[in-house]
């Protein structure tokens, strides 16, 4: 199993600068990534220095809160694939869902889908430690009906991240045609084979390196 073409190599912190981007370009082609994952403001750059490299773009809509409009978080879609984005990881209206808005979030993820088809994947992050299991399985199950390529724990921003149990009740929900993402807390190559084995096919991480590199 090559775990380094199942990684989105990640730097989505605030004070992320230019040499660390530039740094995370040059890892993901050395190592060869699914993709890097950064913020809006460095897609191009990515874009740009990952050019026929193999390895992807992944930017972050709506993030990491969820709580914008449907029409910023497509405008933020159009703008990054516009960019070179190849894949987009949207976060759903957290407080929509729990106020049992199911047409809303269906529709807000919808939106982003349509923004996004046939120039980048979508993935719909859930942020699982703020839901009950109830909650989890209806945002998977909203994400599909949607027409989304995967459902992803978490932004890593909140006050938690993947765990093997959310994995699992995610692959469960959604079966086995819909990209699973374990993101957030995955610091070894332990923790990265546990979720894979849970069902990730996806693993979101800043410290990939370290997870590629252990025996």
């Amino acid at each position: 199993m090559n775990i380094a073409k199942m990684i989105d190599h990640t730097a989505l912190k605030p004070d992320t600068k230019r040499e660390q981007i530039l740094q995370l370009i040059e890892e993901s082609k050395k190592y060869q990534f699914a993709s890097v994952c950064v913020n809006p403001y460095w897609v191009k750059t990515a874009s740009d220095g990952l050019k026929d490299s193999g390895v992807d773009v992944c930017t972050v809509i709506g993030f990491p809160i969820g709580a914008n409009t449907t029409e910023t978080k497509v405008f933020e879609t159009k703008d990054a694939i516009k960019n070179g984005a190849t894949e987009v990881d949207m976060v759903i209206n957290v407080g929509e869902l729990k106020d049992k808005n199911d047409a809303y979030v269906e529709q807000d993820i919808k939106a982003v889908v349509e923004a996004a088809k046939g120039k980048a994947l979508v993935k719909v992050i859930i942020e699982t430690c703020l839901l009950t299991e109830e909650e989890k399985v209806r945002a998977c199950e909203l994400s599909k009906k949607a027409g989304a390529d995967f459902v992803k724990t978490s932004t890593g921003f909140s006050k938690g991240g993947a765990t093997v149990e959310d994995i699992e009740l995610m692959r469960k929900t959604v079966g086995e045609d819909m990209g699973v993402k374990a993101s957030g807390g995955i610091h070894n190559k332990e923790q990265a084979m546990n979720m894979i084995q849970a069902g990730a096919s996806r693993i979101g991480a800043s410290a990939s390196i370290a997870i590629i590199s252990e025996k």
